[in-house]
């Protein structure tokens, strides 16, 4: 199965975003190439770049905090394990305290880092790194790996607050949804959002074996996939057949 998530606020893009970043940094960092990281500074200034957002920390810490009192809410049932529940309240206030005790936004402390802002300043114009644009990070480049991993690891941590918050976020609000079984009809699948309830993201599930690309698209009253097949023109095609798959929408 190939599981596609499609994000129906616009925080919950962002979220996913960092998400998606932070996951191809820490694969990176354990890699011992230089290239790859090469490719790590990259992905630390791309995360830096969207979690420069001024309200990205407000809205992160309103969220873990609604997701707690959803969990409160489930005290004294007892179809309930207070355990688990307790485990999980308790993971949450630790990453909330984490980030809210963190100064000012995310990374910062790594903007006042000359030498990295001088990599960032370059990285993103073609070879602008080279070794004689900027000489020093070719020196660098040519460290031990456990310098260089060392290195990163020091850089990384400012933003294990966010990265750890991110997480527990996403991860609380997939649990959130259950998956049910649809029909696409003709390839193509509509459904009216019940009013009452905000539904953040939704969550598609497609058999790889089916070679199906989902187009979803959706907001607070409804959401729509259509199901394309690529053709030999290397264009998708919507299908025409009904197909079955997984939908799971989150709050």
């Amino acid at each position: 199965m190939i599981l596609y998530e499609h994000p129906l606020h616009e925080r919950v893009r962002t979220y996913l975003r960092l998400e998606h970043l932070f996951l191809r940094l820490q694969q990176l960092v354990t890699r011992t190439d230089a290239l790859d990281h090469h490719f790590a500074l990259v992905t630390l200034f791309e995360i830096m770049d969207v979690a420069g957002r001024a309200d990205l920390k407000s809205d992160l810490l309103k969220d873990l905090d609604r997701q707690k009192n959803v969990l409160d809410a489930y005290r004294g049932n007892p179809a309930i394990a207070e355990a688990v529940l307790d485990r999980v309240v308790g993971q949450i206030d630790q990453v909330f305290t984490a980030l809210n005790t963190q100064q000012g936004k995310a990374g910062q402390p790594l903007t006042e880092n000359d030498w990295l802002m001088s990599i960032r300043s370059r990285i993103s114009i073609p070879g602008g790194t080279c070794e004689f644009d900027l000489p020093s990070y070719y020196a660098w480049q040519h460290k031990s790996s456990i310098v260089r991993q060392t290195d990163l690891h020091q850089w990384i941590s400012p933003l294990t607050p966010l990265a750890d918050a991110v997480h527990m976020m996403l991860k609380l609000l997939r649990d959130s949804g259950s998956p049910q079984k649809v029909i696409a009809n003709g390839g193509q699948f509509q459904q009216t959002l019940p009013q009452g309830r905000t539904f953040l993201l939704m969550r598609v599930a497609l058999d790889a074996a089916q070679g199906l690309i989902p187009e979803i698209s959706g907001n607070r009253l409804m959401v729509s996939v259509r199901l394309m097949r690529q053709g030999d023109d290397q264009r998708p095609h919507l299908v025409n057949e009904d197909v079955s798959f997984e939908l799971a929408l989150c709050a």
